[in-house]
């Protein structure tokens, strides 16, 4: 993956590219780029496949059209193999040449064969048009500004800020052409709220579990293909687990890394995983009193986040893949997108199943400005590339098409996700109720004492040319009673909380804060000895 850089137009400035570039640097090991009249294009590249040979930005034979590319296509093989019996010929193994080679033998529809995690630019050198495309689900970011005489592109906000200009955003699941001064206009080539539509719905335990595990089962596959070590981020829940169990059977070369406070549950049951598989294992152990602000500043400054929530999260995140580069991995897999997928959260079990699927579909159509802005921002900011096996759109797909009941059963969430891999999940896993990564240790608690600042701090990087920070969307949501049209109205009328909001969220943390204070004055510490035996 990458960070990618254009300006197209006949006041594109050799300068103001090169602060874009410089502004992506973090994404990439090498700077690669193509500067001519009224065409500067760049690619920070980070180099995963064919490293030596899928230079970018990549040329067409005929030298007609250019691509700058940020992502994975996790079917390029079988691509490839259809593409060279319609007579292509290849330079390289990658995935890039793949690209531009299915668009200029497919054209527009070339974007509904890709299977990945991606976001591209395709000029038209002759002509200054550009092509714009993004994945189902926003996994890859692209944004854009307008100056006069030039159009600025880009895979982070960061980038484009320097101009003053308005920033925006290419919405998951579109592409289109940009004339040279025309509008930026995108349309959808996958519509996420009709996604599943006409297939029947799979009420069957049996028949959903077996669907789910070979749904899954072939995401985590092909998101195994490499010859790289893979990381996977453990949490010790369910969701880490499984791609933990997959990266172990199915990739001779893995790490796992967790976070969290030593003595957390959550430790606990990774390190107890991680041991059992033998598998390598990477703890890093952060106790609230060790988040700071300079912390808090540089999770905003990386994340470009614009919810509360999703920064707190990004202030625990970075910590992870920054011992990843440390540690030499560039490949790891997450967990993130199964409690959207799968029920594994209270609002979808507190109202009828249509409300139900209409809160899932807000939920991911959002993901992309939330849990996958967070984890391309934390990761790429490191050089390290986060694939994501449970948004695979086969398996979004097979999620939309299963009743609530199978998501929510016996009091347990994700029910058929544990169903589907009863064999291979040991007991204390399964069973395991759901436990966000770092709730329960305080560091979420710990980082609420600097959430007056966030919105000053957003604001000093430039990030509001796109976005202010917006008051978390779910509390909205529950204050609204899981009323969706009540909650949207609600958040447009009130973006940002108030500052005795704000006052009385300080006082909360800080209350928080200064118990654990209390409580070490008045008892002993506990010695690793006196520590509760985990269950199972």
């Amino acid at each position: 993956m990458c960070g990618i850089a254009l300006s197209i137009g006949p006041e594109a400035d050799p300068a103001t590219f090169r602060r874009m570039l410089a502004a992506l640097a973090p994404r990439g090991e090498v700077t690669e780029t193509r500067q001519e009249n009224g065409l500067l294009a760049g690619v920070r590249r980070l180099r995963i496949v064919d490293r030596e040979r899928s230079t970018q930005p990549w040329m067409s034979p005929d030298e007609r059209h250019l691509l700058c590319f940020n992502g994975e296509i996790f079917n390029h093989h079988e691509l490839r193999a259809e593409l060279t019996r319609l007579g292509h010929e290849f330079r390289t193994t990658g995935d890039t040449e793949v690209v531009l080679t299915a668009f200029r033998q497919w054209g527009e529809n070339a974007v509904r064969r890709l299977r990945g995690e991606y976001a591209f630019v395709i000029v038209e050198r002759d002509s200054g048009r550009a092509y714009l495309a993004r994945d189902p689900l926003g996994v890859k970011p692209l944004y854009w500004s307008r100056l006069p005489g030039c159009l600025q592109l880009a895979s982070e906000v960061k980038a484009l800020v320097g101009h003053g200009a308005p920033i925006s955003e290419v919405a998951p699941g579109h592409h289109g052409w940009v004339e040279p001064g025309g509008p930026v206009r995108p349309r959808p080539h996958v519509d996420l709220l009709t996604l599943g539509d006409g297939l029947p719905v799979i009420d069957d335990p049996d028949e959903a579990a077996l669907l789910v595990r070979v749904a899954l089962t072939d995401a985590m596959r092909t998101r195994l293909d490499t010859d790289l070590t893979v990381g996977v981020v453990l949490s010790g829940g369910l969701d880490s687990s499984l791609a933990l169990l997959h990266a172990r059977e199915l990739h001779p070369d893995c790490v796992a890394v967790t976070i969290g406070v030593p003595e957390s549950p959550d430790v606990a049951y990774a390190r107890r995983l991680a041991a059992d598989l033998g598998v390598p294992h990477e703890v890093i152990e952060l106790r609230p009193r060790d988040i700071r602000l300079a912390d808090v500043r540089e999770a905003i400054r990386v994340s470009e986040l614009t919810e509360y929530g999703d920064i707190i999260n990004a202030v625990v995140s970075v910590p992870i893949f920054r011992r990843l580069r440390e540690l030499g991995v560039r490949v790891v897999l997450t967990g993130d997108g199964s409690d959207e997928l799968f029920g594994g959260y209270p609002m979808y079990h507190q109202v009828g199943p249509e409300r139900s699927r209409r809160l899932f579909l807000h939920k991911i159509r959002n993901l992309c400005r939330t849990e996958l802005q967070r984890v391309d921002r934390a990761s790429m900011a490191h050089g390290v590339e986060a694939r994501v096996p449970f948004l695979d759109l086969s398996v979004v797909e097979l999620a939309m098409r299963l009743p609530l009941d199978l998501k929510l059963r016996d009091g347990q969430e994700k029910w058929i996700v544990r169903q589907a891999f009863a064999d291979l999940l040991p007991g204390y896993v399964r069973q395991r109720p759901k436990n966000p990564m770092s709730y329960s240790s305080g560091l979420h608690e710990r980082t609420r004492l600097y959430k007056p600042l966030f919105a000053r701090l957003h604001r000093s990087f430039g990030y509001d040319l796109l976005e202010p920070v917006r008051r978390d969307f779910d509390s909205v949501l529950t204050r609204c009673g899981n009323d969706l049209d009540r909650a949207i109205a609600e958040g447009m009328a009130r973006p940002d909380y108030t500052v005795l909001e704000h006052a009385r969220d300080l006082v909360g943390a800080a209350r928080w804060n200064a118990a654990p204070m209390v409580r070490r004055l008045v008892n002993p510490r506990r010695t690793r000895g006196d520590e509760a035996p985990l269950p199972g």
